[in-house]
């Protein structure tokens, strides 16, 4: 891991290596680099720890605490991310507002990425980030013992570029006034990801729900130029692929299509649930009627 922060004696060097070592692995943003789709799963409705060790197991890279779309608590968050960091998978929280105490607070508990919606100009891109990083890059208040660095005591000093470096900073695209910034939204310094809110954005269009329309996957494709117009020097912006859970044929259509397409929403707990007990009842209906139908005979 490079951090430059203008320093480089050897003595700081090793610190921030050692701190480094510290820390837990971000999977989502591991993907990104080896330049792979990474999946993450919504939480909306479960709210035990389980339902983390459910999403591990099937093989997903994160888990998305959906505070946006909820009733969740930061209590119930917090106890959530610190289960995913135990078995490996990223946690992620959408926080339902663009303002320090929900965004620090979500990555003082053990978040390790944070996903704002509905950022629509500079400075609303510039305010999370203000948030989410500690100084230079931003204003977060400096805290001790961070999940992140495994609770370790370490000075601030390697802390805080560490964990800088460690957490994904993620704003959403949903509106068309949001499109007309893309450019400027993704040459933030800080932001790491770009996501397009597919549902918000296409309500916003007039077209809601209508994911095949064209407008959409022009959307897509002035996002994605825009990810990479900010890549530069060494930076990394990826286009992100939002509110397509139902479609996976589009979230493959444009990760295929962009090839800095590196994180996606691909599942939920409330609509696999649905589905699943569907399935199951619909068998049962079935089941059913052919019992009803060799008794008659």
């Amino acid at each position: 891991m490079t951090i430059t922060n203008g320093a480089s004696d050897k003595a700081y060097q090793e610190g921030l290596a050692a701190a480094s070592k510290a820390t837990v692995p971000n999977t989502v943003k591991e993907r990104i680099l080896r330049g792979e789709l990474a999946h993450s799963f919504s939480i909306k409705l479960v709210k035990s720890v389980e339902i983390i060790h459910y999403a591990a197991a099937a093989g997903y890279d994160a888990v998305l605490i959906d505070l946006e779309h909820s009733s969740l608590g930061l209590e119930t968050t917090n106890q959530l991310s610190c289960a995913a960091l135990q078995v490996g998978v990223t946690p992620i929280v959408r926080v339902p507002a663009n303002t320090s105490d929900w965004i620090s607070r979500a990555l003082d508990g053990r978040a390790a990425a944070v996903i704002v919606p509905h950022v629509n100009s500079v400075a609303e891109a510039e305010n999370v980030v203000r948030y989410a990083k500690f100084a230079p890059l931003g204003e977060r208040s400096v805290t001790s013992g961070m999940p992140i660095l495994k609770y370790a005591s370490v000075p601030a000093k390697y802390a805080n570029p560490v964990a800088n470096d460690a957490t994904l900073v993620i704003v959403m695209i949903e509106t068309e006034r949001a499109l007309e910034n893309a450019d400027d939204i993704a040459a933030v310094p800080g932001i790491d990801i770009v996501l397009i809110g597919s549902s918000d954005l296409t309500s916003d269009m007039g077209i809601p729900g209508d994911y095949d329309n064209q407008r959409l996957t022009d959307a897509y494709a002035k996002v994605s130029a825009a990810c990479k117009k900010a890549s530069v020097d060494g930076r990394i912006v990826t286009l992100g692929i939002g509110g397509l859970n139902p479609r996976p044929d589009l979230i493959e259509k444009f990760a295929s299509l962009h090839s800095n397409a590196r994180y996606a929403m691909s599942g939920a707990d409330k609509s696999i649930m649905l589905n699943g007990m569907k399935a199951g009842a619909a068998k049962c209906r079935v089941m059913t009627e052919k019992i009803v139908s060799g008794r008659s005979q």
